[in-house]
């Protein structure tokens, strides 16, 4: 394990993003797009085997041995990392990005400054666009930074896994992860509407069932912030309008041309004047000219609407690399915005998991009802944290009816 943390430890001090760990092959990493083979450092198979026993739960590894792969979230070395732990033909394998230690910002990530109007949105349906290590999370990460910033709301978040952990400051932030908290995505959507939300964010819209449940929550006036791999804004309406039987599709493209704010698509690309990778974006906004062209499936005019749409902020990536990147002055380093934390876990909120909802709290699948199935669920509780029925003396009981108010009796336990 101190090996593999001093690879952890390396990586972070020199920029890595992604690092990829399989036994009896050199360590490979990934820097500015760029992979490179560290012949000197050659893990054994059995010391990967024996990196996972110690960075997964029981749990996970049981969702390791039936499904073959399994995405944790880590902190390590005063970094966060993603593990993705998966089987391969050279045995476990595991391919892991290294996350900033703070929440980046619209400005540290270098997006467009227009990024930020998503903040301000009461509802409607945002989506953050790209291939797998675009960047994606990192921006959706920063429009959730700045709403926590700027206003007061109730955000929850379902991702897969939690990648950064979000500390409460204006706005109230609750994370479920999956697997972990909430069984799929599909269930942590028809959840949350019932949790009293102003903003919703997915981790990823895949399944077809993900996507038409998103769709009703953007439309019951939340705001909806999903990642979804597309290369461009008219395949990403395509696969939500085709996430339906086509009797219904003209249904779902009316629904989604009353939600849907922006669309942002991103790559991220070397330039090597500055010497590391900035984001060039196409944004494709809500307009009325756009919601038109989704009820009438026109999707293929999409592209020209978006570059005649330049008074109304919308960029194609082209536009945008020659008219926005090359008229801005300067970017912010990416060893700026990729720092680590040096207070560690101690900086994000209380990361508590409840015994009450771990799997071994019911040992029996058809437990009794009433106190036996009540003793099963507090055997599971470490005893210190359970009272003993001895102690009874100890507690103060106060009944709260009609002729005592609910502040009264409250009062009344503070004062016992």
């Amino acid at each position: 394990m101190n090996r593999f943390q001093k690879i952890i430890t390396d990586a972070v001090r020199d920029s890595v993003s992604d690092i990829h760990i399989t036994g009896g092959h050199p360590v490979v990493t990934r820097r500015n797009g760029e992979i490179r083979f560290h012949r000197d450092v050659q893990p054994t198979h059995r010391e990967i085997d024996d990196i996972a026993l110690k960075l997964l739960t029981p749990r996970h590894l049981e969702e390791l041995r039936r499904n073959k792969s399994i995405d944790v979230s880590v902190n390590m070395s005063n970094a966060r990392l993603r593990v993705n732990v998966f089987t391969t033909l050279r045995g476990i394998s595991m391919a892991i990005r290294l996350l900033p230690g703070s929440v980046p910002t619209i400005e540290t990530l270098n997006l467009h400054p227009s990024i930020r109007e998503t903040a301000t949105y009461p509802s409607g349906l945002v989506l953050i666009c790209g291939a797998t290590g675009t960047g994606k999370t990192s921006t959706v990460a920063s429009i959730i930074n700045e709403i926590n910033t700027t206003r007061e709301a109730h955000v929850i978040t379902i991702e897969n896994p939690i990648e950064y952990a979000l500390r409460s400051e204006r706005s109230f932030i609750q994370q479920r992860e999956l697997g972990t908290h909430v069984p799929s995505f599909s269930q942590g959507l028809l959840d949350v509407l019932r949790e009293n939300p102003d903003v919703i964010v997915v981790g990823e819209l895949r399944e077809p069932d993900t996507m038409r449940l998103t769709l009703n929550a953007a439309e019951s006036g939340h705001l909806l912030i999903a990642t979804m791999h597309a290369a461009s804004a008219e395949e990403a309406i395509y696969r939500l309008c085709n996430a339906v039987p086509p009797e219904y599709q003209h249904e779902i493209r009316y629904q989604l041309s009353l939600t849907i704010k922006m669309i942002i698509v991103q790559q991220l690309v070397y330039f090597r004047k500055f010497g590391f990778r900035v984001p060039i974006l196409s944004i494709v906004k809500g307009t009325s000219s756009m919601r038109n062209l989704i009820r009438e499936n026109k999707l293929n005019q999409i592209g020209a609407v978006t570059e005649m749409g330049r008074g109304e902020g919308m960029y194609t990536m082209e536009r945008y690399r020659t008219e926005y990147l090359t008229s801005r002055k300067y970017f912010v380093p990416f060893s700026q915005s990729f720092f680590v934390a040096k207070e560690g876990r101690a900086k994000y909120d209380n990361i508590y998991q409840s015994p009450l909802t771990q799997d071994e709290a019911i040992t029996n699948p058809d437990p009794p009802a009433g106190e036996t199935a009540r003793a099963a669920v507090t055997d599971a509780i470490p005893r210190s944290r359970v009272r003993d029925e001895s102690d009874a003396s100890d507690v103060t009981t106060v009944t709260i009816g009609e002729e005592m108010p609910l502040q009264e009796a409250i009062e009344k336990l503070g004062n016992e």
